[in-house]
């Protein structure tokens, strides 16, 4: 009878918890399995983005690679640009279809839009080397608008050290439209060692040493 009554007791205590916490932990199981379904739901909403995303810069990259685009072409580039950058801000997608915007406006002859187009992936991009490349490209549109003095000002915000033989080649260039010739000889000549030390390539740099002409002896 002891163990009975035990039993009973158990089984009562088990009610018990059971009308006191059943519902809290039937809640706690739903909530528990919502969260996996919800966290699936988005790990698939990611992917199919990602892949969107891709498929719209593969198809920008095929539009913008021709050596002559068509106004339906250019039409719809822009378009891609738009969805991407517009849908995919956060993506590294979206940092290169704005320089691909810019270099469509270059060849366009539209360099305020392409420093526009720049100047949007230097603001929203949060990847340095995206950034500093974009500065590297909107300095050399600055020099190639006769303004020096801003790409020199581009130039001295910050810069991925992979990149810096190429800043101090286009400070140079901007030194030699300012008639800076010693100033520009001394970034060409940082430049030419950064790119020895860094194993790059920085083609025509010895030529614009040689344009400078020997320094003049000072007494």
């Amino acid at each position: 009878m002891a163990e009975l009554r035990t039993e009973e007791e158990q089984l009562e205590a088990i009610k018990r918890w059971w009308k006191e916490n059943g519902t809290s932990l039937i809640a706690g199981v739903v909530i528990a399995a919502a969260g996996v379904l919800g966290w699936n739901a988005w790990q698939d909403y990611q992917a199919s983005q990602a892949e969107a995303a891709s498929m719209r810069y593969q198809q920008l990259i095929n539009l913008a690679s021709q050596d002559e685009l068509e106004a339906a072409d250019r039409s719809r580039a822009l378009e891609l640009i738009d969805e991407i950058v517009g849908e995919h801000d956060d993506t590294l997608y979206a940092d290169l279809a704005g320089l691909i915007e810019a270099r469509l406006a270059v060849s366009d002859g539209d360099l305020a839009a392409a420093q526009a187009a720049l100047g949007d992936v230097i603001e929203v991009s949060s990847r340095d080397y995206i950034q500093s490349l974009a500065r590297l490209r909107l300095a050399r549109l600055q020099l190639a608008d006769g303004d020096p003095d801003a790409a020199l000002a581009t130039l001295d915000e910050e810069i991925s050290s992979s990149l810096a033989a190429q800043r101090a080649e286009i400070r140079g260039d901007a030194y030699v439209a300012l008639e800076r010739d010693e100033d520009a000889r001394e970034a060409y000549q940082q430049a030419k060692a950064l790119a020895s030390e860094n194993d790059q390539p920085l083609y025509g740099i010895q030529l614009k040493l040689d344009d400078l002409g020997t320094p003049e002896a000072t007494l």
